[in-house]
């Protein structure tokens, strides 16, 4: 706990000027969806620390994707501006928000297709692989309905 206790401790002193630089303003509309390794899915990156392992995007899904089986090291955390998709656990909407416990397994999709800000504090961890090379036409094929639930 004085880990914390410090951090509370901290107060800012002094004569204080603002940062220079120390907003990075992105602009989700201007950027190009560019494919995932995953057939289905687009992504837009707006932050991404690859040493942490960081990775905060906008990702598209087609109508009937699936994102094959996985594993969450760490939370990862999703806000559905369009349409929805679901796990075995239940269903998120437009406006709606999950977020998933580190170490939990799942198997996701989105029948009507949808359009997700995804925060993620470590990549997924996949059965087989999710490294791909999308200029190489190999993606992870993702057009099946899930085999861990029943959509209802």
């Amino acid at each position: 706990m004085p880990e914390v206790e410090n951090h509370f401790s901290e107060r800012l002193v002094g004569n204080l000027e603002p940062t220079k630089n120390g907003s990075v303003y992105v602009k989700p509309q201007d950027m190009e969806w560019k494919q995932s390794q995953f057939e289905g899915i687009e992504i837009k990156v707006l932050y991404e620390n690859k040493e942490a392992g960081e990775l905060t995007c906008l990702l598209r899904w087609a109508p009937g994707t699936t994102l094959p089986f996985h594993k969450h090291p760490e939370i990862e955390q999703s806000y559905v501006i369009s349409g929805s998709f679901s796990d075995h656990d239940g269903i998120c909407r437009a406006g709606e928000y999950v977020y998933r416990i580190p170490g939990s397994l799942h198997e996701t999709h989105s029948e009507e297709g949808c359009t997700i800000l995804a925060i993620y504090r470590k990549p997924n961890i996949f059965k087989n692989s999710a490294g791909y090379g999308v200029e190489n036409k190999k993606q992870i094929r993702t057009q099946h309905k899930p085999k861990t639930f029943e959509p209802g």
